[in-house]
């Protein structure tokens, strides 16, 4: 295991500490870039701007309900949505951040569950809010992010400037809450269905340790400007996206959606970025259609790599120069590409780092606040899901012949429990404190945790041994005729056997280029088969598939965009 040292991080013990840190170190670098109307200049927040609205909106909440209280929001990420957060963390209570993209009657059942007192909406969400209002039960008062004349109401911009008037006739009830950093201030709910879903409580030592360890194993600093793409009320984005940038003193530059990627990428100039797979796979593909339509670009590509990787062994660096085009497909500054959610192609991560970027990948859950591995700038494996944070122990549990078990770990950034919930709370937290988070995989001889795929999906073979799905679908995955994939265990009642079974929706714009427009169902099945075929040579044989289904349509995803599974 190499043993290289962690950066120096300041110590934080609560939120509070975060955004009074920052004023204190870094009052002259805009903590948000956002946009005040659609297609219009980002504009800049200042820190100053950003800690003054924190305290006028908690010291407002604070005049209107008890310290204790639940706050939910339940909007885009804007700049209200950042302020609303720290507003409830830093004195008033406990943020119930949820999910836009639910249908009513979940937004309605995760409001009556939290038990929330205030919620905190953008207008884009008033029919949702129209939905629930009157029915959620403990809900006490309704603030528009957007002016409203509706008086079931309150305008998000006359309820600041109460806590404005209030915070300068000397209310003080806000700014010095005791903030107790064990207490259950954040209440999350996991991917799910309202009966399935659960609501895990966070305390504000799990964040702070995450915080702590996650950027001493990675550098990040107030000269980088972080873009932001992927929803807040993931743990994942909120913690590395947004909390850890106010720790670190960077800029948050808000991205209009993803539809507006691109230009904002280019607009921004951002140096880092919190991504899915999927969305780096979608400027990865679309590099490589370039590639294969321009053989004399993919040579020069395919040159050029094969020149700065020589140069490295001398520590020279050309590779910003001589791929200075694919640079600025990411806005020319760009350094650092993190990547979490779900299984990344080593490959893909490969050719990134090839052109120039640091391109790594991390591994998380909700309870862990959420980072339990992540991959150092210094010190990384590509086909790993990372180095365990030096805030907790990560071992695996009851190893197989193969060494494969379930992850478990304990640590400060482990959570408090799901939310009146015993039941699932002590299935999940054993008696020693350790929290099992239902991954298997193993931990290698440097240290670097690497996931199989998860216990709850893991077929029993006939011959008693594990068959990991994930493990299947990553090797289909890297066919470019397939879209998505699942992999089950089907039982055979003639042989009594399980049957190893491949769910595939093609990429039908590559099945098209093979096959033409008119592709009848057998050549696409014909054509499938031969994946499968190719990705059973690399198998073992109780691993193989043995049965190809076609399927015409996208697997139904949760809101998270993970494939639902039966």
């Amino acid at each position: 295991m190499k043993n290289i040292p962690l950066y120096e991080v300041t110590q934080v013990n609560d939120l509070r500490d975060v955004i009074k840190n920052r004023v204190k170190n870094f009052p002259e670098n805009p903590v948000f870039l956002h946009k005040e109307k659609k297609g219009g200049e980002f504009v800049p927040v200042s820190t100053e701007k950003y800690d003054h609205d924190i305290d006028s909106l908690g010291t407002a909440f604070m005049h209107y309900v008890p310290k204790g209280s639940r706050i939910a929001i339940l909007a885009e990420t804007r700049y209200e949505w950042y302020v609303t957060y720290l507003a409830t963390t830093n004195g008033t209570g406990c943020v119930v951040p949820l999910d836009k993209e639910l249908p009513n009657d979940e937004v309605l059942g995760m409001l009556d569950r939290a038990e929330v007192d205030i919620l905190v909406f953008s207008g884009s969400k008033k029919d949702v809010v129209d939905y629930v209002y009157g029915k959620a039960s403990s809900v006490k008062y309704y603030i528009s992010m957007d002016d409203t004349t509706d008086d079931r109401f309150i305008s998000y911009s006359k309820f600041i400037a109460e806590g404005e008037m209030l915070l300068s006739d000397g209310d003080k009830t806000f700014v010095e809450a005791t903030i107790d950093p064990e207490e259950m201030t954040i209440l999350l709910f996991t991917s799910g269905t309202t009966s399935k879903s659960k609501a895990v409580m966070l305390c504000q030592r799990n964040i702070c340790a995450n915080l702590m360890a996650m950027f001493s194993m990675l550098y990040i600093d107030k000269n980088d400007v972080f873009m932001s793409v992927l929803p807040l009320h993931h743990t994942y984005e909120c913690t590395c996206g947004f909390l850890g940038q106010i720790y670190r003193g960077t800029t948050v530059a808000i991205c209009e959606g993803l539809r507006y990627i691109t230009t904002n990428i280019k607009e921004a100039k951002p140096t880092a970025i919190l991504m899915v797979p999927v969305m780096l796979e979608m400027f990865y593909k679309g590099i490589q259609k370039k590639l294969n339509s321009d053989p004399k670009m993919a040579k020069k590509l395919k040159t050029g790599i094969k020149l700065s990787r020589f140069l490295l062994k001398f520590k020279i660096d050309v590779r910003r120069k001589l791929f200075a085009q694919l640079h600025e497909t990411f806005g020319g500054r760009m350094r650092l590409i993190i990547l979490g959610g779900a299984p990344v192609n080593p490959e893909m991560l490969k050719f990134f780092q090839d052109i120039g970027f640091i391109c790594l990948q991390g591994y998380g859950l909700t309870e862990c606040a959420p980072i339990l591995a992540l991959n150092r700038d210094v010190d990384f494996n590509d086909r790993a899901a990372g180095l365990p944070l030096p805030c907790c122990e990560v071992k695996v549990l009851e190893p197989d012949q193969d060494g494969i078990g379930e992850f478990i770990a304990k640590g400060d950034n482990i959570f408090l429990g799901y939310f009146n919930d015993p039941e699932n709370t002590a299935a999940a937290l054993d008696s020693d404190g350790w929290y099992h988070t239902g991954d298997l995989g193993y931990i290698d001889k440097d240290g670097f945790c690497i996931i199989t795929g998860r216990k709850k999906n893991v077929i029993i073979a006939k011959n008693g041994r594990n068959v990991f799905p994930e493990e299947i679908e990553y090797l289909l995955s890297l066919n470019p005729y397939v879209a998505e994939s699942v992999v089950s265990g089907v039982h055979d009642d003639a042989k009594d056997d399980i049957l190893i079974t491949a769910t595939i929706f093609p990429d039908m714009e590559k099945i098209e280029e093979t096959l033409g427009k008119e592709a009848k169902e057998e050549g696409i099945i014909k054509l499938l088969e031969s994946v499968v075929s190719e990705v059973n040579s690399k198998l073992e044989n109780y691993k193989k598939i043995k049965k190809v289904q076609y399927r015409s349509t996208e697997f139904e995803k949760n809101t998270s965009k993970k494939i639902k599974r039966y």
